[in-house]
């Protein structure tokens, strides 16, 4: 008998074969090598399976047993609420649901997988846990989609963690998971925290400071500050970044201190977080660099109609080292002359709060309308809309983005749908709506896709209604449906499911016009088709998920 370590290569059968001449001879076939003391022929393929079921038994009988691996530790117990029946079936159903790998149409069935991110959303705002025979399917889903990674490891909890130590295939769960899934200390163990902040992983650290820089702004601060100086220049960058949540003024010591930092991308984010603190000294530095660069020409020189006051700038002549320190960067890109450059970093880190004091008390509205002398309009309002976005200022938002019904869908200062669509984000959900609503009213849906995609799900009535119509307006224009694909896609997704019976009228096959692309208008019919079904499916699902009332 031989153990398992001790079966080698040059053990023999009893016909004096080898495992391995065994399984070559199989290979190649008994017509081309014939075993070791059979005769050629018919008899030769038994005789080599009579050789190797022997040899089978042989090496099985000897080998010993080993000492078994230790058990993994069982999960913890997930205490939230169990999905109710309906919901898992449905969660089943649309994890076996796999995206087509044909062309051509569509057809009106509604796409499950693109529901699945809006399924779990719900679950989540539920607070349900995650049915453990889903979560295999949960995690495989998550694997091929990065997309679905944070809500479902929210629904599958600590167990999809359990799961991910024991399959590599899902080890991608460990690493977005806070501190590689390990769990942190709490504020009531402070041995532990140092412990891990001294001596855990750079993720683990990252999650600790993070968690604690949550629940107590301070401590993360002074834990952070404790070990800045030895900390490599990549690790105080990221670091550093945790500072952004629950900004405040007590943090603009450790901030300024940073300016002075070796590392020049540590230098320019703290300026922005110090930016961001309209009363820090930083703000006050910029403001005033910003606001001598910036003046209102009264004289009438340069006015575009009598007694117009006018914007004139003159930009810096050059970087200074304060400016460097402050986080101004000297060399421009390729293609942007560098006076235009410092400017736009200049007024875009000062404090909006400054200009209504230089232009005499006028409001950001009235700021905006104003003309700008020597084409310097664009970099002047490109810079004021990345500071509304970065000091998350509605009111200068709202001067940036003017009416929605503006000509040339844009307003007076912004001069991008991309920009648009930043300040937008900064202003309240049902206001953000209306904007878009009006401007899908006034331009249609061509520029829109980027606006629709910063506006809460479900849509608000005007902006759903606003979009509904303008489909219908595009449907009876004789445009083929695929030109608004991705605003279908999204109002599958966003629009409220109440309407669905709006669109009930437009589900029919209209005859085509003379001037329409040909069959538009059968694609149109499908694809309303489909939008409706999805809605009616979303609202189905949304109702499963409602908790049962107790009894």
């Amino acid at each position: 008998m031989t153990s398992t370590s001790g079966t080698s290569s040059a053990t023999t059968t009893t016909s004096g074969l080898s495992w391995e001449e065994l399984v070559t001879t199989a290979l190649l076939g008994t017509d081309r090598r014939t075993p070791a003391g059979s005769v050629p022929g018919r008899e030769a393929p038994v005789a080599l399976l009579d050789a190797a079921a022997v040899e089978t038994v042989r090496r099985r009988a000897g080998i010993r047993p080993v000492r078994a691996a230790p058990r993994p530790e069982a999960v913890a117990s997930d205490r939230r609420p169990p999905l109710p029946p309906a919901a898992t079936r449905r969660l089943t159903t649309l994890l076996a649901d796999r995206p087509g790998t044909g062309g051509g149409r569509r057809g009106v069935a509604p796409d499950l997988m693109e529901l699945l991110p809006q399924w779990l959303a719900s679950a989540n705002a539920y607070g349900y846990a995650a049915p453990p025979e889903v979560l295999p399917a949960l995690l495989d889903a998550a694997r091929g989609r990065t997309d679905l990674r944070p809500a479902v490891l929210v629904f599958a909890g600590t167990r999809a963690l359990w799961l991910a130590r024991l399959n590599t295939d899902w080890r991608f769960a460990l690493r977005a998971a806070p501190g590689g899934g390990a769990v942190l200390p709490g504020p009531d163990e402070p041995e532990r925290i140092q412990r891990l902040w001294q001596e855990g992983l750079f993720a683990e650290r990252v999650a600790l400071l993070t968690a604690i820089r949550a629940r107590d702004a301070a401590s993360a601060r002074e834990l952070l500050a404790s070990t800045w100086s030895t900390e490599r220049a990549e690790d105080r960058l990221m670091f550093l970044d945790t500072l952004r949540t629950g900004l405040e003024a007590v943090d603009e010591p450790f901030l300024e201190a940073a300016l002075a930092d070796r590392s020049r991308n540590v230098r320019a984010t703290a300026a922005e977080l110090l930016s961001a603190l309209p009363d820090s000294a930083l703000a006050g530095r910029m403001a005033k660099r910003a606001t001598a660069c910036v003046a209102v020409d009264h004289t009438g020189s340069t006015s575009t109609a009598a007694g117009t006051p006018v914007i004139v700038v003159e930009a810096p002549h050059e970087c200074d080292p304060g400016m460097e320190r402050d986080g101004v960067l000297p060399k421009s890109p390729a293609g942007r002359g560098e006076r235009s450059w410092w400017l736009g970093q200049l007024v875009e880190a000062a404090p909006l709060g400054a200009w209504s004091r230089r232009f005499g008390g006028r409001t950001p509205e009235e700021i905006v309308a104003l003309p700008v002398a020597d084409d310097w309009q664009g970099e002047l309002h490109g810079a004021w809309c990345r500071a509304a976005v970065r000091q998350r200022d509605p009111g200068w938002s709202r001067a940036l983005l003017g009416a929605p019904s503006t000509p040339e869908a844009g307003g007076p200062g912004a001069v991008s749908l991309a920009e648009r669509a930043k300040l937008l984000a900064t202003l309240e959900g049902g206001e953000r709506a209306e904007w878009v609503a009006g401007f899908i009213a006034t331009h249609g849906l061509s520029e829109a896709f980027q606006l629709l995609g910063v506006c809460a799900a479900p849509w608000a009535p005007p902006l759903g209604r606003a979009v509904v119509d303008a489909l219908n307006i595009a449907r009876d224009a004789g445009s083929y449906p695929w030109s608004f694909s991705g605003v279908m896609g999204l109002a599958e997704r966003c629009l409220d499911p109440a309407e669905a019976v709006r669109l009930e009228p437009l589900t029919a096959t209209p005859e085509d016009a003379e001037d329409a692309a040909p069959g538009a208008g059968g694609y149109w019919a499908e694809a309303f088709q489909r939008l409706a079904t999805t809605l009616r499916l979303r609202a189905t699902m949304r109702a499963e998920l409602e908790p049962p009332e107790a009894a």
